[in-house]
């Protein structure tokens, strides 16, 4: 009797390899190693300006060179990580909680409070996030702080949305419809029922706005906005690097390419864990 094909067998052989997941997730996981790495040692000082040693470009005492201060880039953009992952992700966690509690109100009230919520939503997401958090910084000033509230209220809109889509279609099925029956209340029925039904999509939202929060953090460094010295910045470090990039251009190089890498990484990620956990792709398994 003849073995079946391996095609007739995808949890062996699935039709798409997930190298997007694994590859963000090699990346990323490795961007937070370095940053907690940094806490405790970096290769050189990151603070010790040294004149004598500016603008050098990569050997084995600076495997990255140094900048315009003599710093080494390497040490730089590796205590840089701690901050571009900490706004990051202080951000993501600002507008997820407010985000979907908002999203999960408007699905669960309908009706005008719905319609506000939605509204004001649509008004906030009319602007680009990094544009949104430019303005709100510029606003408030420069400060790791303030960063991390103007990266979280320009992203608030977009968890909202995809939360109170989601939530709705999670309403309409039998288990709600059968809770509510039993007289569960809104608020009881939307966070055991329906939050559980929708953390995936959540998640793989989070994920693809922090990458849009680094960059957005990045873009505030450069514009003076962001964290203020003498804390490492990968934005700053480019800002710093244009004066002297034409004949030294290690020292933009390097923080350019560490911005897209991360930035690639997560999104990359994003898309894996959405073919993994969304259930519209299950042909594709």
């Amino acid at each position: 009797m003849s073995r079946a094909p391996a095609t007739d067998r995808p949890f062996l052989v699935p039709r798409v390899f997930r190298w997007n997941l694994w590859f963000g997730g090699i990346v990323v996981g490795m961007t937070f190693a370095v940053a907690i790495l940094s806490m405790f040692w970096t290769p050189h000082r990151i603070t010790g300006v040294n004149i004598r040693a500016r603008l050098q470009g990569p050997s084995w005492g600076h495997w990255l060179g140094t900048d315009a201060f003599g710093r080494d880039i390497l040490s730089l953009l590796m205590a840089g990580a701690q901050n571009a992952l900490f706004i990051g992700a202080a951000s993501v966690l600002l507008a997820l909680v407010v985000g979907v509690t908002l999203g999960l109100i408007a699905a669960a009230r309908g009706g005008w409070l719905e319609e506000a919520i939605m509204r004001a939503s649509d008004f906030v997401f009319s602007f680009p996030t990094v544009l949104s958090a430019i303005m709100l910084a510029a606003i408030w000033g420069p400060g790791s702080l303030n960063s991390v509230v103007a990266i979280g209220i320009a992203s608030i809109p977009i968890f909202a949305r995809v939360a109170r889509g989601s939530a709705k279609s999670i309403w309409a099925r039998e288990f709600v419809m059968a809770a509510r029956a039993s007289g569960k209340g809104q608020w009881a029925i939307s966070v055991r029922h329906v939050l559980p039904n929708i953390v995936n999509i959540i998640v793989v939202q989070a994920t693809i706005t922090f990458a849009v929060a680094i960059l957005a953090d990045a873009a505030l460094s450069f514009l003076g906005l962001g964290t203020p010295p003498p804390a490492p910045s990968w934005g700053r470090m480019l800002k710093e690097a244009q004066t002297v990039m034409i004949d030294n251009p290690h020292v933009a190089i390097f923080p350019g390419l560490a911005i897209a890498f991360v930035v690639l990484a997560l999104n990359l990620l994003g898309d894996g864990l959405r073919d993994l956990l969304d259930p519209r792709f299950a042909s594709e398994r």
